[in-house]
């Protein structure tokens, strides 16, 4: 029987979205292998994150404490969990693709001596073979890798696979052997943002807009767009151009040399779809552009479109969505 074990990217000690996203992706496959799903969480105190993988519908929790983990540490962490996977030899190892994703899983790979895909779309067992599909060229191809031996090694892109469901997992608690002295770089401080506010990655909606909305200070319909479909689904998002120029934090950037993101819904609003654009939004479920150019590249990508002024379309879009959100 295969064995997937997918590494729990927790903070504040509960599990971030992605995580459950990769757990259902990693009982889907599970599926096909007649495998089990193991699920790895590591810090000082996991009991809430437990709960949490406990009702995700893996088979097993395994949770890796330590005192030296409260606090996420990439040679820590990758210290650790290669140990305890040691002990299962899995033959998938999945992750969520987020900032501790990306740091974590080449560590991961690079300890096990295994192959990696990064930012992965879909999974795979063929032939006996584990793969994954990834976005290439920018967004304007998928390529599909399939492993020559195991263990294979991916992070998967948030908000593209199902959440799943199940109770029963059984709970390891292993003491990890760590001290503080044997980490490399240690966290010293954290300074928190906002705790209202949806990550970029993980919101369902990502209103973004471009150089069409002329100037910060009328980004207030952006936010009033946003704010329209309740708490805890939307995102703004930003061009690099904005961004560039000081409009909006870099945190808030879409595209290759910002973040990716795969939302249900994505409003481009003002943007004219540079390729570099389009790269970090075009896998999104469903896409609205509005710019007055007709001829914009954005919307040989977009599902729906509409050409007018956004100082004219967002207001009476902004009310429409309000009272459908209401009834």
């Amino acid at each position: 029987m295969s064995k997937i074990v997918v590494v729990a990217d927790a903070r504040s000690g509960r599990i971030k979205k992605p995580t459950l996203e990769a757990v259902g992706a990693a009982v889907d496959l599970a599926a096909k292998c007649n495998g089990s799903v193991v699920a790895f969480v590591a810090g000082a105190d996991n009991a809430p994150a437990v709960a949490d993988l406990q009702k995700s519908g893996a088979a097993q929790v395994v949770s890796l404490r330590s005192p030296a983990l409260a606090s996420y540490s990439g040679d820590g962490y990758a210290k650790v969990i290669h140990a305890e996977l040691g002990k299962h030899a899995p033959s998938v190892v999945l992750m969520p693709h987020t900032a501790m994703g990306r740091d974590l899983a080449p560590r991961i790979a690079a300890l096990l001596d295994a192959g990696m895909v990064s930012d992965a779309t879909a999974l795979h067992f063929e032939g006996g073979r584990f793969g994954a599909t990834k976005p290439v060229y920018a967004g304007k191809a998928y390529r599909k890798y399939l492993a020559r031996r195991a263990p294979f090694v991916a992070t998967l892109r948030p908000n593209v696979f199902e959440i799943r469901s199940g109770g029963g997992a059984t709970t390891t608690e292993v003491a990890a052997s760590i001290g503080a002295g044997e980490l490399l770089a240690v966290v010293k401080e954290l300074a928190q943002g906002s705790t209202d506010r949806v990550p970029l990655q993980e919101a369902r909606v990502i209103v973004a807009a471009g150089r069409g909305m002329r100037g910060p200070e009328h980004f207030g319909l952006i936010e009033d767009l946003t704010a329209a479909f309740g708490p805890g689904v939307g995102a703004i998002g930003a061009s690099r151009a904005i961004v560039d120029a000081g409009w909006r934090p870099h945190r808030e950037q879409v595209g290759q040399t910002g973040k990716v993101v795969s939302p249900q819904l994505y409003f481009a609003i003002g943007i004219s779809g540079a390729i570099q654009h389009l790269a970090g939004m075009r896998t999104a479920r469903c896409i609205v552009a509005i710019n007055k150019d007709a001829n914009a590249p954005i919307f040989k990508v977009a599902h729906y479109g509409i050409v007018g002024d956004a100082f004219e379309v967002l207001p009476a879009l902004t009310a429409a969505i309000k009272a459908a959100v209401a009834h």
